[in-house]
């Protein structure tokens, strides 16, 4: 039979802190932690997500007869030198992700 440990030899994981005075003890109060902000995990970057919105926009535009702009997933119309910036897209719509 193993011998039970001496109290105060070993880690208190329970109270994580050392015996208090009764004037300590008196005195302490408990904490209050506030809730935790949790962010919700998405599978689609914001990048993606607008690219998507762009997409169904275009297919709907077309499927309306609508459709009389340059497509923003036609990458020859986006050519551009490395040294420039992209040439903006320009929708005829106004895209929440926009404004």
């Amino acid at each position: 039979m193993a011998d039970k440990p001496i109290p105060g030899s070993y880690i208190d994981t329970q109270g994580m802190g050392g015996p208090l005075s009764p004037e300590e003890a008196k005195n302490a109060k408990k904490q209050e932690y506030k809730p935790a902000t949790v962010k919700p995990r998405r599978i689609l970057t914001p990048t993606d997500v607008m690219e998507l919105k762009i997409l169904i926009h275009e297919v709907l535009d077309e499927r309306e007869g609508k459709f009389d702009y340059t497509s923003y997933f036609d990458t020859e119309q986006y050519k551009h030198l490395v040294t420039e910036e992209e040439p903006e897209y320009k929708a005829n719509y106004k895209p929440v992700y926009y404004q």
